[in-house]
């Protein structure tokens, strides 16, 4: 693995340059070097998986470890069916290691630019240009924080879920948690563990399934349920909600938009559990921030020494200013899964989210984008 992020000079033209060192970057570098497809893997951070290492600190995949290995090695068996944060951040470590993937770290992206039919980047290590781009950029990079009125003169602690770590970096006794993502859920829960009095802003409800089924990862059957037609897949969601709701009453968090397994559902019920324990309190959308805390929709207000945004993240393709259209997440316009609506040397890793999991999806789509770029490349270049 290369781990020079080289001199501020102009650098040789390299057939391919995948941006990002996480797992789309991981996935794509292997599945290219599988094609024997020249190329790096510029990263901005000191290792690989710098965006994991930085997730707070009690994080655990929701997602099985079958459904959430890269393409080419197994997560150990050693590893916990839901792997910590630690032990993924060491299995892409490894997972570079092994393969020899060609990642230059320390090597930030700031610009991306058209020279002819090239691509031509503007990076920290000099100027980098390729025949094809593939941004596998993530998302987490790109906190969504709200404009929120007030937010100037909002006293306490105000930070997004990208920068929480520890219930300690929410001090006080008092917390909000804006948002019921995974994360928000995740984060509202361990802080009202910590002895903390935590409300929860809810503002379009939230999808909650079960972690398991019959000992079986939600995220394993809904893979199967997805290969069904669409009105079977409606009747077995369907039944789990009503045998939840049989079993453990009706969830008191307002229903979510959007089918869940077409958006990434609230994965177990550990928020569930706090709010039924009286140790959560879910309170409405955040209308505007005060000194000491937050007025919600309804007109009601409460003071909190903190306030964590789990409010999501957009897709991190800053790089690539105007030179591509976003879809209303912000996600890039593609033609298929993986290549771009725009340019036909540019191509994403990584953008695909739905109830089969982020790393099953990038493992799928990585093969589709090296066999992409392959055909691309075996043109004449006057077709580029």
């Amino acid at each position: 693995m290369d781990e020079s992020g080289g001199g501020g000079e102009r650098q040789a033209m390299l057939d391919v340059v995948v941006v990002g060192a996480g797992p789309a970057g991981l996935a794509t570098s292997y599945e290219l070097k599988r094609h024997g497809i020249g190329h790096a893997v510029l990263e901005r951070g000191s290792e690989v998986g710098t965006t994991w290492a930085t997730l707070y600190d009690s994080l655990v995949l929701h997602t099985g470890r079958h459904m959430s290995q890269l393409p080419g090695m197994r997560i150990p068996r050693s590893v916990p069916l839901f792997p910590p944060r630690e032990a993924f951040l060491r299995y892409l470590r490894d997972y570079a290691r092994r393969f020899e993937l060609p990642v230059r770290t320390g090597v930030d992206v700031s610009g991306a630019g058209r020279r002819g039919r090239h691509w031509v980047l503007a990076t920290s290590g000099g100027e980098v240009e390729a025949k094809v781009l593939v941004m596998a950029t993530g998302i987490v990079s790109c906190p969504i924080v709200p404009a929120f009125e007030g937010r100037d003169v909002y006293r306490g602690t105000l930070l997004h879920s990208a920068e929480y770590h520890r219930p300690t970096d929410a001090p006080g006794k008092n917390v909000l948690v804006v948002g019921v993502g995974n994360s928000g859920g995740e984060i509202a829960s361990e802080l009202a563990a910590s002895g903390r009095a935590v409300d929860v802003a809810v503002r379009s409800g939230a999808n909650v399934v079960p972690l398991t089924l019959a000992g079986i990862p939600i995220q394993y059957l809904s893979n199967i349920v997805l290969k069904f037609p669409r009105p079977v897949q409606d009747a077995i969601t369907g039944a789990v909600r009503q045998i939840d709701e049989w079993r453990r009453g009706p969830s008191p968090l307002p229903p979510g938009n959007g089918r869940p397994l077409d958006v990434i559902p609230l994965i177990g019920f550990h928020l569930v559990d706090a709010i039924n324990a009286g140790k959560v309190r879910v309170r409405p959308g955040v209308a505007r921030l005060t000194e000491d805390g937050a007025v919600f929709s309804d007109g009601t207000a409460g003071a909190y020494d903190a306030i964590v945004l789990a409010t999501g993240f957009a897709a991190a393709l800053a790089p690539l200013g105007g030179l591509v259209r976003r879809d209303a997440k912000g996600l890039a316009l593609r033609d298929g899964r993986v290549a771009s609506a725009d340019h036909p040397d540019l191509f994403f890793v990584g953008q695909n989210y739905d109830a089969r999991g982020a790393v099953y999806n990038i493992a799928q789509d990585a093969g589709l984008a090296a066999e992409a770029i392959a055909r691309h490349l075996a043109q004449p270049e006057g077709r580029n």
